[in-house]
């Protein structure tokens, strides 16, 4: 899977996911400073760059990253087409598949860890958007209505 990562900072947790997609065989473009020799950049510029690239089907998925992992949800949920999740836990990761067909993932870099990383990754890549049949139509309409509010639907 084609994967666009990006953060405004360099930490041991961008280095911790880096390592992770590449073991997981996923194809990387990185954007901002996700290696510790990389100056920081403004994170609503990262995540726009990692989200539109999402949204141009350059990726197929992206992860954002930033102090507390707000901003750049906030900032990549601005462009048409992304669904970004700030997500804490593997069991959030797994809902934000199910019922909002995330395609982008939002970490804090200040509040994960890389153990819980490596737990949100596995339930994130794990959880496909048709999980959970029952609900699969009506989380089908929660999207589409969200499409509506951006103007696509």
């Amino acid at each position: 899977m084609r994967i666009a990562i990006g953060s405004d900072a360099a930490t041991e947790l961008t280095e911790a996911i880096v390592k992770e997609l590449h073991r997981r065989g996923h194809e990387l473009r990185e954007f901002g400073p996700v290696e510790r020799s990389q100056e920081p950049r403004d994170w609503p510029l990262v995540a726009a760059e990692v989200a539109q690239a999402v949204a141009d089907g350059r990726a197929d998925e992206g992860i954002v990253c930033c102090w507390t992992g707000t901003g750049v949800s906030i900032a990549a949920n601005k462009v048409p087409g992304i669904r970004a999740a700030l997500v804490a836990d593997a069991e959030t990761a797994r809902g934000a598949k199910i019922y909002n067909h995330a395609n982008v993932l939002a970490l804090s870099l200040r509040a994960t860890t890389v153990p819980v990383m490596k737990e949100i990754l596995e339930a994130w890549f794990s959880t496909p958007v048709t999980e959970g049949s029952a609900q699969t139509e009506w989380n089908r309409l929660q999207v589409e209505r969200v499409r509506n509010l951006e103007g696509k639907g």
